[in-house]
């Protein structure tokens, strides 16, 4: 039997002057147990995307597609290196209007982090400093007076850009700096400077790993996690700081993070930060994927970045954050990070796609519908989750290296709550844990769950509910997760309908008033009724079909559960709309008490091109391919520092990649998305003659949108791909790992091209 006791009340309440006296905006406000919001607790679900790294003609769609994964509020760096790289001559037009970029994140009815640095890092060259601050004689991120001089410039400047639109009712927070480990006083000091310059916001944040001193309570401290990251040697082990995510955890300090640009003498060697007691935990940083440095490229799946923000959710956090979240292009080569600029990595020069549940072309990876049934949930339910304390089970694991406890942990209040549990990591795989049965000790009495032990298979992340009152019924527990609630439809006679999601290879079970019931999952719901009237449906969706569901939360809106297998988005109002290839969409709709299928209508002038497109192959069509310069063996490495190789330059490239030329069509529409699947070192795609983007090789595709890199019907496009030497000494994945060993001298193929495009599809209005 697993037990936990979960009597233990939340944390004392404080309520700080942030949000509250100070910077107020009316209806929001924080204590040390959650964020509230029109007298309502608050779990937000925030994502960053860099507004310079994306088109402006791509943020709204990228917006839409973020809320669409259940995104309250979107982050996003200001990066000084981008704006302004000659003193005097900061530009504020187009992708770099960072105004616009507020009035359109505002325009999609989300919140707006600006996280202003002045160094933000981001994988970007002097961390966000341009040039001619970064050579400046002053003392950087420091209080002086010569940097603050810089500092207030530049935010003079910014405050003008946005010309009003940072202040407590249109912006959510501001976050100071970044991974500023020991002056809490140049905090305040930079939170002043900002006063100044006319920007507020109800919260100010400031992250809080690596040991961080903060000046508490003058910021809401931040935490981060990721499953694996770049920067660790490339012929390390994966992390004991990487492994802690994927466990329920009361610590919430992580090392790990930044330590590759942190020195021995740093706070983070002597402390480990604790929760602020005005604070509630929450994160900025929970990985949304990982960028690929040159020395080591780590490829997280969707399952691994799930199982991070679903080990911290059970922990207790108050507010999910995750970098990135959509990923994008450095607007020119030269603005990443190096090892010539100082850093010990080599990033790519334009791509920063990250991995992200939005990559850079713009299309949604499998992460992105793994993370949205986390926030459906998070959003049906956040309500009730935000205040709960989290309670950890009597036997936890030993550390790190143990793989046999389960990990599971309970947020519960007065008897009410949800069971988490998690049985996934990426590189150690874990066992099917045999004969789970737990025992919860609430408020209102001992709970045992299932009626019978079961299994819990592995890649199990699991929200059972427990004690769980919907419109007037109580579900005394479930082994099945919750994603959301959907209104009753008084035209059906039909009750409200808990939505409830197979954990794969889990007998579902169900228990009302005592009385324990197996349900089949499938389309047709468990009715459930009180003795006084009130009644409940409870549909069980098959773990099949999770993938595919989208739960639709619009402004003033009824919340609706769609079935889809294409991406799905609406705007601020609610219409649905829908980007599928060639023939109409298959979208159907849980309502009154049945599926339904929906009615849609195509934009004008955009089926034809796509039908073309899509001729061939479902979504896709194989696009020709000419070799126009063979592959020669590169000689040797390229140099290192601190024992991690460094990428090639160019002139490598001009002398041994392979030069591949791209036929592609005429007729490529705006959505038109080219997929490469190849092996080597470094691709670069160029576009005539000119790289639009680049990848290091992980073993994954490079998916890029050809609008977007500035494809016409006369361009020229070429793919150049340099071979990766058998004895190289980057750290890849397993598989790639086992492709390069398997190659005879130096690894170079390009196994498919192919080109998609779909339509966007309307909701046909009633």
């Amino acid at each position: 039997m697993l037990r936990v006791d979960a009597t233990r009340p939340g944390r004392a309440e404080r309520r700080p002057a942030m949000a509250n006296a100070e910077d107020a905006r009316p209806g929001l406000s924080v204590s040390s147990r959650a964020l509230m919001r029109d007298g309502r607790p608050w779990l937000p679900v925030s994502g960053e995307l860099h507004y310079t790294r994306v088109p402006r003609e791509r943020w709204t769609q990228r917006l839409r597609l973020m809320r669409a994964g259940g995104v309250s509020v979107v982050s996003t760096y200001v990066p000084w290196l981008h704006h302004e790289p000659v003193r005097g001559q900061a530009r504020f037009d187009g992708r770099f209007d960072v105004g616009a970029f507020v009035d359109a994140v505002r325009a999609e009815g989300l919140e707006v982090v600006l996280r202003l640095g002045p160094w933000v890092h981001g994988e970007m060259r002097n961390g966000g400093f341009p040039d001619w601050v970064q050579g400046e004689r002053v003392q950087h991120r420091t209080d002086d007076p010569a940097y603050l001089d810089l500092v207030r410039e530049w935010f003079g400047q910014l405050a003008r850009a946005l010309d009003g639109r940072c202040r407590p009712d249109t912006v959510l927070a501001i976050q100071l700096e970044n991974e500023l480990y020991d002056q809490p006083g140049h905090l305040v000091t930079l939170k002043r400077l900002a006063r100044e310059a006319g920007l507020s916001a109800p919260l100010w944040t400031a992250t809080a790993w690596g040991g961080a001193d903060l000046p508490d309570p003058e910021v809401l401290p931040l935490w981060g996690g990721y499953g694996d990251g770049f920067w660790v040697d490339p012929a390390a082990p994966w992390d004991p700081t990487f492994r802690a995510h994927f466990f329920f955890s009361d610590t919430w300090d992580d090392p790990g993070i930044g330590a590759d640009v942190r020195g021995a003498g740093d706070a983070a060697t002597a402390r480990r930060a604790e929760l602020s007691p005005w604070f509630p935990p929450a994160t900025c940083e929970l990985g949304g994927g990982m960028a690929t440095a040159y020395h080591r490229r780590p490829r997280p799946d969707a399952l691994d970045i799930a199982a991070v923000a679903h080990a911290k959710l059970g922990s207790g956090s108050a507010w999910q954050g995750f970098y990135m979240y959509a990923g994008g292009t450095n607007p020119e080569p030269g603005l990443e990070e190096t090892q010539s600029t100082g850093y010990p990595n080599d990033m790519t020069r334009l791509s920063y796609d990250f991995h992200a549940p939005i990559g850079e072309s713009g299309r949604a990876a499998p992460s992105h519908a793994a993370l949205r049934l986390q926030h459906a949930f998070i959003e049906a339910f956040g309500e009730r989750v935000a205040p709960m304390p989290a309670h950890l089970p009597e036997r936890r694991p030993t550390g790190v290296e143990d793989a046999a406890t389960l990990r599971w942990a309970v947020r519960a209040d007065d008897g009410s709550g949800f069971v988490f549990i998690g049985r996934h990591q990426p590189h150690v795989p874990l066992p099917t844990y045999r004969g789970a049965q737990f025992r919860i000790e609430t408020t209102r009495g001992a709970v045992t769950l299932p009626s019978t032990p079961l299994d819990i298979p592995p890649g199990t992340l699991a929200r059972w509910p427990l004690g769980l009152e919907v419109a007037g019924v109580t579900i005394d527990s479930a082994t099945a997760s919750a994603l959301t609630v959907l209104p009753g439809a008084a035209a059906s006679d039909s009750p409200p309908t808990l939505v409830l999601v197979e954990d794969a290879g889990i007998p579902v079970e169900i228990v009302h008033d005592g009385l324990a019931h197996r349900v089949t999952p499938g389309p047709s719901p468990l009715r459930i009724e009180e003795s006084h009237g009130a009644a409940l449906d409870v549909l069980v969706v098959p773990a099949s079909q999770a993938a595919h569901l989208w739960v639709v939360d619009a402004d003033g809106g009824e919340r609706r559960l769609l079935l889809s297998r294409d991406e799905v988005t609406w705007d601020a109002a609610g219409r649905v709309s829908v980007r599928a290839g060639g023939a109409a969409p298959d979208v159907r709709e849980y309502a009154g008490g049945a599926w339904r299928e929906l009615v849609w209508e195509h934009v004008s002038g955009v089926a034809r091109a796509a039908r073309a497109v899509t001729a061939q192959r479902g979504d896709a069509a194989s696009v020709d391919v000419s070799l126009v310069r063979a592959a020669s063996t590169p000689p040797g490495e390229y140099g290192s520092r601190d024992g991690r190789p460094a990428a090639p330059d160019d002139a490598v490239l001009e002398a041994h990649a392979a030069v591949y030329r791209l036929e592609v069509p005429g007729w490529v529409d705006e959505d038109a998305v080219v997929r490469v699947a190849w092996a080597g070192d470094v691709a670069q795609l160029r576009v005539d003659g000119v790289t639009a983007t680049d990848r290091f090789w992980d073993g994954s595709d490079l998916v890029v949108n050809l609008r977007d890199i500035g494809v016409s019907a006369s361009s020229r496009v070429e793919l150049h791909v340099l071979p990766l030497r058998r004895e190289s000494a980057v750290h890849l994945p397993a598989d790639a790992a086992a492709q390069l060993a398997a190659a005879t001298d130096a690894l170079c193929a390009l196994d498919a091209v192919e080109i998609s495009q779909r339509v966007l599809w309307h909701e046909a209005l009633a």
